[in-house]
C-alpha cells in the first residue's frame, strides 16, 4: 500500500478548512433565524436558498476542497476531474437545501420532520464526500474500509441533524456563534473519519498519464467564488430589512395614518394672525413607541 499524508502542510490547511466550516455554519445559521420572520413565502425561499448556499457550498463543500489540498499520496500526482468536482458542489448545496426545506415545512410535528430532514442532508453530505474522492484521479487503486465508511455516513446523518435543529431552534448571536463552532467540528470530523477509510494501491507497471487539474489550478477560481459569495452572503444578510426594521415601518405608518385621520375632524391650530399652522403629528422617536 502507498502511504498517504493528510497534512502535507501542517496545521494550516485543517486550520483553514475548520474556519470556513464555521463561517459557512455561522452565514447559514443567521439565513436560517431569517426564515420564521420572513414576511412572504417568496423571502422564506429566499433566505432557505441563501442558508444553503452558506452551509452546503461554504460550510462543507468548500471545507471539504480546502482539507484535501493537505493530501497526499507519497509517489502520485494527484489529479481532479472538474465536471465531477462540480457535481459533488451542487450535491452538497442541493442536500442542505432539501434538508432545510423538510425541517421548515411547517410548526406541526418539527421534530419528526428535523429527523428525516437530517437523514436526506446527512446521506447527501456523505454522497459530496465520497463523489469528490470519486473525482480524484492517481496511478493507482483506491479502496475503502467499510466500518469507517459507515462511521462518516453516521456522523453525517448525526451532524446534519443537529445542524437542522439548530437553524430551526437558534435565535441569538452567541448561540449561533456557539452552534456554528459546534458545526464545524462535525463537518470536519465527518470529513477526516471518511478520509482515514481509505488506502491506496499502486498501479504495477503502468505508463499512463494522469488526467485531470491539478488542486493548486482549481484554488484560484474556487478561491474567488467562495470570497465573493461570502461577501454576497454579507450584503444581503445588511441589506435586507429585519423583523424590528419591518415593526418599525408599520408603526409609522399607522401613526402617520392616525395623524392623517385626525386633521379632518380636528381643525388647525391658527398663528397670532389668524392663518392655519401646519401640523406636525408625523413626528415620531421611538421613545414615543415605547411610550404610547
Amino acid at each position: 500500500m502507498a502511504q498517504i499524508h493528510h497534512f502535507e502542510h501542517g496545521w494550516l490547511t485543517p486550520a483553514f478548512s475548520y474556519a470556513l466550516s464555521v463561517l459557512g455554519s455561522l452565514l447559514g445559521l443567521v439565513c436560517a433565524s431569517r426564515l420564521h420572520s420572513a414576511p412572504s413565502a417568496g423571502w422564506r425561499a429566499w433566505w432557505l436558498s441563501l442558508a444553503a448556499v452558506a452551509i452546503g457550498g461554504t460550510g462543507i463543500w468548500t471545507m471539504h476542497f480546502v482539507a484535501m489540498l493537505g493530501f497526499g499520496v507519497v509517489g502520485m500526482p494527484i489529479r481532479y476531474d472538474v465536471p465531477i468536482t462540480a457535481l459533488s458542489a451542487v450535491i452538497a448545496v442541493t442536500a442542505v437545501a432539501t434538508g432545510l426545506s423538510i425541517a421548515a415545512g411547517g410548526p406541526r410535528i418539527r421534530g419528526i420532520r428535523i429527523v428525516f430532514g437530517g437523514i436526506f442532508a446527512g446521506l447527501g453530505v456523505a454522497a459530496m464526500h465520497f463523489t469528490g474522492m470519486y473525482a480524484m484521479h492517481l496511478d493507482g487503486t483506491i479502496d475503502y474500509l467499510f466500518s469507517r465508511v459507515v462511521a462518516a455516513v453516521a456522523i453525517a446523518v448525526v451532524a446534519a441533524t443537529v445542524a437542522l435543529w439548530l437553524a430551526m431552534n437558534v435565535r441569538r448571536p452567541l448561540a449561533i456563534l456557539a452552534s456554528a463552532l459546534v458545526m464545524g467540528v462535525a463537518v470536519n470530523g465527518m470529513h477526516f473519519t471518511g478520509m482515514s477509510a481509505m488506502s491506496v494501491k499502486p498501479d504495477a507497471n503502468t505508463t499512463a498519464t494522469v488526467t485531470g487539474a491539478s488542486a493548486s489550478t482549481l484554488l484560484i477560481p474556487i478561491g474567488l467564488t467562495v470570497i465573493f459569495g461570502v461577501l454576497g452572503l454579507v450584503y444581503a444578510l445588511m441589506a435586507a430589512p429585519t423583523e424590528e426594521d419591518r415593526a418599525a415601518a408599520a408603526y409609522l405608518s399607522a401613526r402617520l395614518e392616525r395623524n392623517d385621520d385626525d386633521d379632518l375632524y380636528e381643525p388647525a391650530p391658527q398663528g397670532p394672525n389668524g392663518r392655519r399652522m401646519p401640523t406636525s403629528g408625523a413626528a415620531w422617536t421611538y421613545r414615543d413607541r415605547e411610550g404610547r
